[in-house]
C-alpha cells in the first residue's frame, strides 16, 4: 500500500480525494490535515465518509508532514502551495498539487494573473497534469500541476481539432457553464443559496484566472501563442461544467467523428456521443469522465464542441488520483470505476 496525505482535507476538493481513496486498491489515507478541524474525525466535516474515512484531522507544520506519507495531495490555496510543495519534495516526496501554484511555466504569467511566486525554479519541473496529452512526462514526474476544472473541459474538447490544423487558433470562443462548489466551501455571500438558486450569471468576463492556462496549453496544441475569449457562468447546481467551444474552421472539414476516435482512441475516461447527440453534466455527474459532442455549423463555418465534467473529479480529485496512478506505476484507472450516479 502507498502511505497518502491530502494537505487541506475539509474542502470540498479534499472531500472528493479522500471519497475516491476509499475505494483505491492500492492507496492508504494516512494523514490528513484542515485548520478547522483540527482534532476531529474528516467525517465530522462531511458525514458522507462516515465509517470509511474517519482519519483524524491534524494541524501540522509541513517539517513534521513528510514523515507521514510517501505521495501527497495539497488541495490548498493559491499561494499556499508554493509554501507547501518543496520541502515535500525535499524530502523525495512525490506531489499532486491542486492550485494554480505549478501550472503555468512563464512565472511573469502567473505574476500577472495571480501574485509574486516564491518557488520558480519548481516551474520548469513541474507537469500540466492533463493525463490524455501529458501521460509519459506525467509517469517520470515528482511534481505535477493538476488542470483547472475549467481548462480540463475546454482543452479536452480543442485538442484533436487544434492538433490536425483544422480550425484557427485566434478564432476561439469557450462559453462554460458550473455548478456552484467550483467556489469552494467558505462562506461567501455570492454562492449563498438565494444569491445563486433560481437564476444563471456570468461572472469575471473577460478576467477569469483560468484563461492563460487555457491559452497556454491550446497554444502547444497547434505550436503558437493564441488569445481566447473565455466566460464563465454560474449555474444553481452542486456539480459540474458544461463547455460549448466554438471556433472557424480552415478548408474543408473531414469526419468529425473519425477524428476524435482516433485521437482518443483508448482513454479510459474521454467518452464521445454519437452523432446528433451532445453531453450533459447529469450523465457524468460523480465520476471521471469528459463526455464530448461534435456540430459542424456550415452556414456559419464554425466547429461546435460541446463537453461535459464533473468538476470536483475529472476537474479535480479525479484527476489527480488519475495523475497518482501513473506517478507510482499504477493502472491509471485504479480507483476511478465509478459509473456516473443517476439522477
Amino acid at each position: 500500500m502507498i502511505r497518502v496525505g491530502i494537505v487541506g482535507a475539509s474542502g470540498y476538493t479534499g472531500a472528493e480525494l479522500a471519497r475516491l481513496l476509499c475505494n483505491h486498491p492500492q492507496a492508504q489515507l494516512t494523514v490528513a490535515t484542515s485548520r478547522q478541524y483540527a482534532g476531529k474525525p474528516l467525517s465530522q466535516a462531511f458525514p458522507s465518509l462516515r465509517g470509511r474515512a474517519d482519519i483524524v484531522c491534524e494541524d501540522l507544520p509541513v517539517a513534521d508532514l513528510a514523515g507521514r506519507a510517501d505521495f501527497f495531495f495539497t488541495a490548498v490555496p493559491h499561494q499556499t502551495a508554493m509554501d507547501i510543495v518543496p520541502p515535500l519534495l525535499d524530502a523525495g516526496k512525490k506531489v499532486v498539487d491542486l492550485s494554480a501554484d505549478f501550472r503555468l511555466h512563464d512565472p511573469a504569467v502567473y505574476e500577472a494573473w495571480y501574485q509574486p511566486h516564491s518557488a520558480r525554479e519548481l516551474l520548469p519541473k513541474a507537469v500540466y497534469g492533463l493525463p490524455e496529452l501529458h501521460r509519459g512526462m506525467i509517469g517520470n514526474a515528482s511534481l505535477v500541476a493538476n488542470p483547472g476544472c475549467y481548462p480540463t473541459g475546454i482543452i479536452l474538447g480543442l485538442a484533436p481539432l487544434l492538433k490536425a490544423g483544422l480550425i484557427d487558433p485566434d478564432s476561439i470562443i469557450a462559453d462554460s457553464k458550473s455548478g456552484v462548489s467550483g467556489a469552494g466551501r467558505a462562506a461567501q455571500t455570492g454562492t449563498l443559496y438565494c444569491e445563486v438558486a433560481d437564476g444563471f450569471k456570468a461572472y469575471k468576463v473577460g478576467e477569469h484566472r483560468h484563461t492563460p492556462e487555457i491559452e497556454q496549453e491550446l497554444g502547444k496544441l497547434c505550436g503558437r501563442s493564441l488569445t481566447v475569449s473565455f466566460t464563465p457562468h454560474l449555474v444553481p447546481m452542486s456539480r459540474g461544467i458544461l463547455s460549448t467551444i466554438y471556433a472557424r474552421a480552415i478548408g474543408a472539414m473531414p469526419d468529425l467523428a473519425g477524428l476524435y476516435q482516433d485521437f482518443y482512441r483508448g482513454e479510459e475516461f474521454v467518452r464521445l456521443c454519437t452523432a446528433g447527440e451532445f453531453p450533459a453534466t447529469q450523465y457524468v455527474r460523480g465520476s471521471n469522465y469528459c463526455d464530448i459532442g461534435l456540430k459542424f455549423d456550415p452556414r456559419t463555418g464554425r466547429v461546435i464542441v460541446v463537453s461535459a465534467i464533473d468538476n470536483v473529479v475529472k476537474g479535480a480529485a479525479g484527476q489527480a488520483v488519475q495523475n497518482f496512478n501513473l506517478m507510482c506505476g499504477l493502472p491509471e484507472g485504479a480507483g476511478l470505476g465509478i459509473v456516473p450516479f443517476f439522477p
